[in-house]
């Protein structure tokens, strides 16, 4: 852990492999913490059920947020008749909590970079959970908007730092799959959502959607208090360097890469505008809009619940794991060396069946073609839609490794903005275009963002090279 060999004729080659810094005139001759090559504290060196074991109830709370986003979504006229407003009032309830799924990443990521993502998924996923009674008694509805939208922010959390968690836990050419199982949270949310709330709203009325989402989500954030360790490698180090300072009892005798020692307040700054640094690269605003445009339509206009969800478990179940294949094949043909474009080629499979599969649902809608043949349609934008959000994600964590789920979070802005804006919109579109042209305006937009991962495979280096953001 701490090795006391030098080298007096390179700084950092001690620093990164001997655990020793020369001390000399601008050197540093604290002992270097690192995690050796079998190391308990490693969470990538943990037992593979330990660690899916926290994949998974991480993926809960990933699933749990989307879910209420939709759960309530049979009940909107109920709740319009109780609360005596109009149903595009209700949706409103809807818009606030998805566009703070989405910004509330923003905070909470850099956040897990700095005090560690244990911390962060138990004190806000208590209060998401907390927060489901008081929306579960809202006298109005002013209340149960402003309910619905803090709720979303704190129930971000999984989304914020579910891909960070997985990055520290997992080496890369085994993460895909793994992540591709953790974003069926996400991506059935919204997908089950409704099916869950209908009954619920049908049996025993829409206050008790909030009062299962209380139990369901205290349950799960017990199994957090339980089971998820700390994952995040600088502050395990950090841990491990106050220990052995308290017993040395003394000092500023060791450090480790990465450290931060800079004062909170400028820390704290620098952590919370890292999502907007790296939003604003090409390569990140480029594929989250992407990923946006392809995000829209499980929920937001309505497509068949059950046709994408069998999508993305037919993905998940047969075509993710291939994308591991793919990028350690390219890895082991470029010497060795992996570039986080080679998570890229099977992208296309998803810019090929999203605008196909849209058209194909659109003009079958508008002609009133038999009902199976949408149904099918929405499978295939169901994988395509997972083979977008698996690859583009896992190309955000290779670019920005220690810092993904900040990378994470700058992705999910424009999804969640789109998210929550198009079912404001949508109802307009659908009654002044139709349901063929109005679903086609949204696949004439991924037809025109298709090719960004065929761009981004041969000139993404070229362009992360280029443009350089200081993240710390």
């Amino acid at each position: 852990m701490a090795n006391d060999d030098q080298d007096d004729q390179d700084e950092r080659r001690p620093l990164l492999q001997n655990g020793h810094v020369d001390g000399g005139e601008g050197g540093d001759s604290r002992a270097l913490l690192q995690f050796e090559e079998k190391d308990g504290g490693n969470p990538r060196q943990w037992k593979r059920s330990k660690k899916l074991l926290m994949v998974g109830i991480i993926a809960m709370m990933s699933i749990l947020s989307p879910l209420a986003s939709s759960m309530f979504t049979p009940g909107i006229q109920q709740i319009a008749d109780d609360f005596e407003t109009t149903k595009e009032t209700v949706i409103g309830t809807t818009t606030g909590f998805v566009v703070m799924l989405g910004l509330g990443p923003l905070v909470l990521a850099p956040l897990s970079e700095t005090f560690g993502r244990r911390k962060l998924y138990l004190i806000c996923f208590t209060i998401f959970a907390l927060l489901q009674v008081p929306t579960a008694l809202s006298p109005n509805i002013a209340t149960l908007i402003a309910l619905r939208t803090l709720s979303g922010f704190f129930g971000s959390v999984g989304i914020a730092n579910g891909g960070g968690t997985i990055s520290d836990m997992f080496e890369p050419s085994e993460r895909a799959s793994v992540f591709g199982w953790y974003l069926l949270g996400p991506l059935l949310g919204p997908t089950l959502g409704p099916l869950f709330g209908g009954i619920i709203v049908q049996r025993l009325g829409w206050r008790w959607i909030f009062w299962v989402l209380t139990i369901v989500c205290g349950v799960n954030t017990l199994a957090g208090f339980f089971y998820l360790k700390e994952t995040y490698a600088p502050v395990i180090l950090s841990w491990r360097k106050l220990k052995l300072e308290k017993e040395d009892d003394m000092v500023g005798k060791y450090h480790f890469e990465g450290e931060d020692n800079r004062p909170f307040g400028r820390k704290m700054a620098t952590a919370i505008m890292r999502p907007l640094r790296i939003f604003i690269q090409p390569i990140v605003l480029t594929m989250s809009i992407y990923s946006g445009d392809y995000g829209f339509s499980t929920e937001q206009v309505g497509l068949l619940y059950l046709g994408p969800g069998s999508g993305f478990l037919l993905a998940v179940w047969f075509l993710v794991p291939k994308i591991d294949v793919v990028y350690n094949r390219l890895t082991a043909s470029n010497d060795g060396k992996a570039n986080p474009e080679f998570r890229l080629p099977l992208a296309n499979i998803g810019a090929v069946l999203i605008p196909i599969s849209l058209f194909v649902f659109a003009w079958t809608i508008e002609f009133h073609v038999y009902w199976l043949v949408s149904i099918a349609a929405t499978v295939f934008y169901g994988i395509g839609q997972v083979m977008i959000m698996n690859t583009v994600q896992n190309y955000y964590i290779d670019s920005f490794e220690k810092y993904a789920a900040s990378a994470i979070a700058a992705g999910a802005v424009f999804r969640s903005l789109v998210g929550g804006v198009v079912p404001l919109f949508a109802p307009v579109l659908f009654e002044k275009l139709g349901y063929g042209w109005g679903v086609s305006v949204f696949a004439f937009m991924s037809v025109a963002i298709a090719p960004a991962p065929v761009i981004f495979y041969y000139y993404g280096k070229r362009i992360r090279e280029a443009v350089t953001i200081e993240l710390r």
